[in-house]
């Protein structure tokens, strides 16, 4: 059981425990209302309490987390342990891992058993959890890099939007400066997965900045680039950056195909997060994987 312990502040003087579990605590009316069904769910003072009643300055409060799961609906993935995996960092809410390029996250119709869902669910299994995967954001089968997964519901609660990311991608063509991009991004067709910029889309906005321009061997301009979001469209950064015109290198959804690389050049390389139930500050980085390592060598010349 993971457990939450508050003292009563006093401009919750007279408030009602469920006006403090959805502001100071902030938790979901989905999981305050799992909770209220668990055995001892909330704790005020030591005793049961119900969500109506009354709080008073210096009050402790204690919400009492169960660790079986109060996601009855998610899948149980089956673990299938087919590969390495790289942990960057583990504790009891969260596990957070480097992924490969070209593993796919979920499970789909052209990948069952090999995902880092199924990976994860056999490191789980292994150390005797259930294998229940909650990746809190994803990366597309093609990109790499740092994915954050939550053990329980309340950690992918709290997370959820809460995970600043920077993304290291490599262009076609030369960019002159950093900058943003502001541009809509829609889905023409609801059967296919391809993206595309057009008005009748979702706002999307990514921050750029210019790391390195170079010309590699094949006579191909490039550029390196550090990549932050304000949004988080699917295959934003890919579509943006086609967008201009400069298409990620190897990505064949929005650019072309090359012999150097067989995926987009995107690598999800840094993240910061707070633990969920400490609010410890934990930062993690991820290296390049060696296909964007070479490329990047050939723009800078120096390696």
């Amino acid at each position: 059981m993971r457990t939450l312990e508050y003292v009563i502040p006093s401009e919750y003087e007279g408030k009602k425990v469920l006006y403090f579990l959805k502001g100071k605590a902030g938790l979901s009316s989905r999981m305050i209302r799992s909770l209220k069904l668990a055995e001892n769910g909330f704790m005020l003072n030591g005793e049961h309490t119900r969500t109506v009643d009354l709080l008073h300055e210096g009050d402790r409060l204690e919400i009492n987390i169960p660790d079986d799961d109060m996601d009855e609906g998610l899948t149980e993935y089956d673990g299938e342990d087919f590969g390495d995996l790289e942990i960057l960092y583990e504790d009891d809410d969260i596990i957070v891992v480097n992924k490969p390029p070209m593993l796919a996250v979920h499970p789909t119709h052209n990948h069952q058993g090999d995902t880092l869902a199924n990976l994860i669910a056999a490191y789980l299994k292994s150390k005797g959890h259930k294998a229940k995967f909650r990746a809190v954001g994803r990366l597309d089968k093609g990109t790499s890099g740092i994915v954050v997964c939550a053990l329980n519901a309340f950690a992918a609660y709290r997370l959820a939007g809460n995970i600043d990311k920077t993304y290291f991608a490599i262009a076609e063509g030369i960019c002159e400066e950093g900058g943003s991009i502001e541009a809509p991004i829609f889905r023409p067709d609801p059967i296919k997965s391809v993206r595309t910029v057009d008005e009748r889309g979702d706002f999307a906005l990514t921050h750029y900045e210019v790391l390195e321009s170079g010309t590699l061997p094949d006579g191909t301009e490039a550029s390196y680039l550090k990549v932050t979001l304000e949004t988080g469209r699917t295959h934003q950064i890919r579509v943006h950056f086609a967008h201009l015109g400069k298409p990620l290198l190897g990505d064949m959804m929005y650019g072309k195909p090359r012999s150097d690389i067989c995926r987009q050049a995107l690598h999800c390389g840094h993240a910061e997060l707070l633990q969920p139930f400490t609010n410890c500050k934990i930062i993690l980085d991820a290296p390049l994987p060696q296909d964007m390592q070479e490329i990047i060598c050939n723009i800078y010349k120096d390696c």
